[in-house]
């Protein structure tokens, strides 16, 4: 084997394992890596995609339903109810678990809390977006250079 490519399945590797040990995302991810196969290759990209795009129009909606004169908190607890399930499913942890301090911020109706939860989320939801795209290009690369995606184990933290 090339060593040129194993350098790049070990940089791959080590970016994948650092994803689990900085608590971006957790083993849902790998669960949805389990289900992407040869008849369906780009399932994690495309899953990933869809969770980027749905994302963004909910963290808008957040946005624009918290500054409205009368804050409709069942509106705004079911938009991060959905970004929270969102986020579970494709392993996203930090932003999961910034949906959960978020929702406890809406049933208190503390606007204050809210708002900061909504930059928090925006922060976590832009760095997993970053590190996944991150990740699907050294993929790509891994894929371009006639290698195979190495298989991750989630590490023990």
């Amino acid at each position: 084997m090339d060593v040129g490519l194993m350098q790049m399945q070990r940089r791959l590797a080590d970016y994948t394992n650092a994803l689990f040990k900085e608590g971006i995302l957790d083993s849902q991810y790998l669960q949805l890596q389990e289900l992407q196969d040869e008849s369906n290759p780009d399932f994690v990209v495309e899953v990933v995609s869809l969770f980027f795009t749905d994302s963004e129009k909910l963290l808008n909606d957040l946005s624009r339903d918290l500054a409205q004169q009368n804050v409709d908190f069942k509106r705004v607890d079911a938009h991060v109810h959905q970004l929270k399930g969102s986020s579970s499913s494709i392993g996203a942890e930090r932003v999961k678990n910034a949906c959960i301090v978020f929702r406890n911020f809406c049933q208190e109706k503390n606007i204050p809390g809210c708002l900061r939860c909504l930059q928090q989320m925006k922060q976590e939801f832009l760095l997993v977006k970053s590190k996944l795209e991150t990740l699907f290009k050294l993929e790509q690369q891994v894929v371009a250079a006639g290698g195979s995606i190495p298989t991750v184990q989630q590490p023990i933290l």
